[in-house]
């Protein structure tokens, strides 16, 4: 919502004449138009009518037909094949192609494929890298011939890998080309003249884009005398009658939600929130976040977890919050919504609203709690993300049960040994059924359902999930929840959402401070590794120092054993000493290494998991003759100079000057983007601070001009 709120300080309400209600019905005629919402203060312009035109369904196909549209000076250009973003998936390793091939004719570029690899003992397609056709250099051999020179060492790539769930997923995106494009030499290449007109069809990857129906309200605050107080729907069914509760409001809490949104508005243009009203006008749920929320999202919305400890623990808020992690490693909010109740219905509300206000850009992985509920609503909204129970909560779960037994400490460690020294999916249930056998525990009702959902949690059933760290079980700050030991289960409303400011501020400070530290420090290294001297230029100070954890590992590895080898596939297995006791103490990790591609892999995915390479992976690299880390494992989410710019939406300069709330808007947020701008460094900060100066003494000068 923009700035353009009709408040009265007086009777402390909001008109309900602006009460605008927004609807779109999936599948009507309408659904595909640019809504036209009429409004006498402005154009509703905080991007809700750009939001709700992704709503694209075509069921006589029976598959998404979500055009691109790329909105600039308020013209739309409609492309056939819109660019790879990670997290697309694909039926066949042909489609991926196919799509990619005909992204780049639609551009002017050719594709090729760079490096692929293949099953163990088969022939079996797992993964490939499809690169520009200017990638890479000529040989010296190559550089004396008569051939044109045409490549520019262009990075323009994507990497697809073979999921379990048998369908091709990009895992890796670089748009970014070095040379310009010549469609009618593109057109010419080996890729596109393969392409037979009979198999033109348009290859679309499968991208969640899921706005059905929402209704928004401008300034719908009601009075909350009256409403009755909502439990949870715990049984977890789909009750469609449990959607009709009401938000528990203590009297006053409902000006208090008013008072907070209109200030938010003035202070923040670009401020966003929706609710849900009952036929009766009270309030069922409420979601809202800011623009800086919405413009980390873009940079660190791959792994989000979703934070329901108020509302499952019964607090005095019902509150939830999506989380994500930056480049710190801090915890970073998403957005926060206010629920009446942990129906089906209520879920899939607020995981359409939320999804509506990014722009229909699901997350790779989304993390939550055990709540039936909640996940039978993320298949529904978010089908194709990583649902993953987090597996603290799980650990935290199983102990608890048993903290008082007599065995509580072999109980921990056997317990932690099964899941997190377990390889296969084979040796984990072995363990499983020799641990809960041993302990007597086989008919323990949590455990068997805990085990029904072993795929969720098991850290060997994700070895293909991005966690970003999030699935540690060491409790530190990316796992816990977001507003730990501030909000407690009598903090109030009114209370809440001066803690959420408070937070909210502490956690901005926190990221600003530690960007400073990580560019200006130079991290004392303990080894001689080039690797870890390579990432200690690059990666924040708090990331660099796990990664540290790593490269020590490297010492520990006793030994280097070729398994097998299949065409460029290599199979090693290392062997690591583990603890400080026992000499016989070695682990061995089965670690596969693509000589052609320069990919490698180890059974502990510390990657995947973690977002940078374990011990074992590095010494693989090394005993290869890799100098450096491969940029395929460096991530620019962990860099210290990953360039952000949390500044709200600037996708049109169309304003009417003679409208003061248009006028605030624009300037305000082209302010902004200066602040952001002048924070990079201390030389951005006083060049931005000098224009500041400048410009205020022009402002001032043309006032004194109309006074004389």
């Amino acid at each position: 919502m923009t700035g353009d709120t009709s408040y009265s300080a007086d009777n402390k309400s909001l008109s309900p004449s602006q009460n605008l209600d927004i609807t779109i019905e999936e599948g009507s005629p309408n659904s595909e138009q640019l809504l036209d919402v009429e409004d006498e203060c402005n154009d509703f312009e905080n991007d809700c009518g750009q939001l709700f035109e992704i709503d694209g369904v075509d069921h006589e196909n029976g598959r998404d037909e979500t055009d691109l549209v790329d909105f600039h000076d308020g013209e739309s250009q409609v492309k056939d094949y819109p660019p790879p973003v990670v997290g697309m998936e694909f039926d066949t390793y042909d489609d991926a192609y196919n799509y990619y091939n005909s992204y780049a004719k639609e551009l002017g570029f050719a594709i090729r494929v760079k490096s692929s690899w293949t099953k163990r003992n088969s022939k079996e397609k797992r993964g490939a890298v499809l690169c520009c056709n200017c990638e890479g250099f000529k040989t010296v051999k190559e550089a004396n011939s008569r051939r044109k020179e045409t490549r520019t060492g262009c990075l323009a790539m994507i990497r697809l890998r073979l999921v379990e769930s048998n369908r091709w997923r990009v895992d890796e995106v670089k748009l970014e080309h070095n040379h310009s494009f010549d469609p009618e030499r593109a057109q010419n290449s080996k890729s596109h003249k393969r392409m037979e007109s009979g198999a033109k069809r348009k290859i679309e990857p499968t991208l969640d884009v899921e706005v059905r129906t929402i209704k928004l309200y401008r300034t719908p605050i009601m009075d909350s005398s009256g409403c009755r107080s909502s439990n949870a729907n715990e049984d977890g069914t789909n009750d469609h009658t449990s959607f009709s509760r009401h938000l528990k409001l203590r009297e006053g809490d409902a000006q208090v939600i008013a008072n907070y949104f209109c200030h938010k508005q003035m202070m923040n243009p670009n401020f966003f929130y929706v609710m849900d009203l009952a036929d009766d006008g009270r309030m069922r749920n409420v979601f809202w976040i800011d623009s800086r929320s919405r413009a980390a999202y873009g940079y660190f919305g791959d792994v989000v977890a979703i934070d329901s400890t108020c509302l499952s623990n019964n607090y005095e808020i019902p509150l939830v919050a999506f989380v994500g992690v930056n480049h710190h490693g801090h915890s970073i909010l998403f957005g926060c919504g206010l629920l009446a109740d942990e129906s089906f219905e209520t879920y899939i509300w607020l995981f359409r609203a939320w999804l509506t206000c990014m722009s229909g850009r699901p997350p790779q992985t989304i993390i939550t709690n055990q709540c039936k509920t909640m996940q039978s609503a993320i298949n529904e909204v978010f089908p194709r993300a990583h649902h993953r129970i987090c597996l603290s909560q799980v650990m935290q779960s199983i102990l608890g049960d048993f903290a008082l037994s007599q065995e509580y400490d072999a109980f921990q460690m056997a317990l932690t040994k099964v899941i997190y020294e377990s390889k296969t999916v084979d040796e984990f249930e072995r363990a499983w059924e020799g641990w809960t056998q041993h302990f007597g525990i086989s008919n323990h009702e949590k455990l068997q359902t805990l085990h029904e959902e072993r795929e969720r949690w098991a850290p060997v059933y994700s070895k293909d999930t991005f966690f970003a760290g999030i699935s540690d079980y060491v409790k530190d700050e990316a796992t816990s929840p977001f507003f730990y030991g501030h909000v407690h289960q009598q903090t109030s409303l009114k209370e809440f959402f001066d803690i959420l400011e408070s937070v909210s501020q502490e956690k901005h400070r926190r990221e600003a401070l530690a960007d400073l530290e990580s560019r200006d420090s130079t991290p004392l290294l303990k080894t001689r590794s080039y690797y870890e001297l390579q990432l200690s230029k690059l990666y924040t100070d708090a990331v660099f120092s796990k990664f540290q954890d790593e490269v020590l590992i490297m010492s520990s590895c006793l030994s280097i054993t070729e398994l097998q080898t299949n065409g460029s596939m290599v199979t090693y297995i290392v062997k690591e000493h583990v603890g400080e006791e026992s000499v016989s103490d070695v682990r061995q990790f089965e670690v596969m290494y693509d000589k052609a591609g320069v990919e490698v892999r180890c059974g502990c995915n510390c990657f995947n998991f973690k977002g940078y390479l374990c011990g074992h992976a590095l010494c693989i690299l090394n005993y290869n003759g890799v100098q450096e880390i491969p940029c395929q494992y460096i991530l620019s989410r962990w860099r210290k100079d990953y360039k952000r710019l949390y500044v709200p939406n600037l996708s049109s300069n169309n304003v009417d000057i003679t409208n003061p709330v248009q006028c605030y808007d624009h300037l305000y947020r082209r302010a902004m983007q200066v602040v952001e701008e002048g924070m990079v460094s201390q030389d951005h900060y006083m060049v931005a601070w000098q224009a500041f100066k400048e410009s205020l003494n022009k402002v001032r000068l043309v006032a004194a001009d109309k006074i004389d």
